[in-house]
């Protein structure tokens, strides 16, 4: 599917392709605790997808260390892998990240990374990425 057609899947399809802690964050925009994801210190060249629905999201040339807890990017792949929704959940304005292709919950963006080339920092959920190094097969793609 590409990332203008968003997927349609039951609740309960949702529960039984995604483990507990993936459903959480995915389906109910959950946070991971900081500094426990897989991907946190990724720093291979490649590609960052949906765990949800695989669709390509991130390149490893735009994420960059931001020592917030969580994978950072500058930028999206493609301007239209991702969606943006006004969160007040903590009291006050944020931007909620979605997938564009499946409306997972991802993360949030923030204009708080002047050290990179757009400002914002896509502060994102390890556990909802997987990565695919370039040059390997699918089959060797990290979980986050």
């Amino acid at each position: 599917m590409g990332a203008n057609s968003e997927m349609t899947k039951t609740d309960a399809q949702w529960r039984a392709e995604l483990t507990v802690p993936e459903y959480h964050v995915l389906r109910e925009a959950g946070t991971e605790r900081a500094g426990t994801g897989v991907l946190l210190h990724e720093n291979r060249a490649g590609t960052y997808f949906c765990k949800a629905c695989n669709a390509k999201l991130f390149r490893s040339e735009k994420k960059f260390e931001s020592f917030c807890g969580w994978p950072s990017f500058f930028d999206p792949d493609e301007n239209d892998a991702v969606r943006y929704l006004k969160d007040y959940l903590l009291g006050y304005e944020r931007i909620e990240v979605r997938c564009a292709n499946c409306n997972s919950h991802l993360g949030h963006v923030f204009d708080d990374a002047p050290q990179t080339p757009t400002g914002k920092r896509y502060c994102m959920n390890s556990i909802c990425l997987t990565f695919q190094p370039d040059g390997a097969p699918d089959s060797a793609r990290v979980r986050g």
